[in-house]
């Protein structure tokens, strides 16, 4: 999935020049919890964090479906403040360990910062999930823990549909970004309460 991610990324170029620097920190945090992450699913059965995948992404759509009424009063002046790098840390090592609904975990963070638009939260979280993604990849291949074969039919179809994804969606209104995420993330959290 990381190429996938790497190609969505590229269709949102245009905010993530405009914001790589100022999300130094979270990158940073991003990287050392994935690795965390990582390294805790190769060594931890995965029925630890299946359990709580549904509530997780359920939480996570609630919070970002609340965000603009809870940020209304009190706008927020920094892209991440120090609690949003906490739960930065926190996704990325679920990010690291499992990741299904990460985005939405991250968009529900980035819903509090200071970033005008829903195609800037879609570019950070981008760029955030290319340090994700591609860290957890590091300890996989040296466990040899990757289905070469799968992994590499994955990321082709990742990468056509996460670029052209991109470039659609920048020219959608926002208001309807957000209606789509938000029935997203409720469908995959009763997919993953019906499994």
């Amino acid at each position: 999935m990381w190429l996938g991610v790497v190609a969505s990324a590229r269709g949102y170029r245009e905010e993530i020049s405009t914001y790589r620097r100022v999300i130094v920190p979270a990158m940073t945090v991003s990287l050392i919890g994935s690795l965390g992450g990582a390294i805790l699913l190769l060594h931890t059965p995965p029925k630890i964090f299946e359990h709580m995948i549904p509530w997780l992404l359920l939480f996570a759509t609630l919070v970002f479906a609340c965000a603009p009424l809870l940020t209304r009063k009190h706008a927020p002046k920094d892209v991440h403040s120090p609690w949003q790098l906490a739960l930065q840390f926190i996704v990325s090592v679920y990010g690291g360990y499992f990741g299904a609904g990460m985005g939405i975990l991250m968009l529900a963070i980035l819903s509090f910062s200071a970033l005008p638009s829903m195609n800037a939260m879609n570019g950070v979280k981008n760029l955030l999930s290319i340090v994700i993604n591609g860290i957890a990849v590091v300890p996989f291949l040296i466990a040899g823990a990757i289905n070469w074969p799968i992994a590499l039919l994955m990321a082709v179809f990742a990468m056509v549909g996460g670029y052209f994804g991109a470039r659609v969606f920048r020219r959608v209104p926002s208001h309807i970004t957000r209606a789509l995420v938000l029935l997203i993330g409720l469908g995959m959290s009763g997919y993953f309460f019906f499994r």
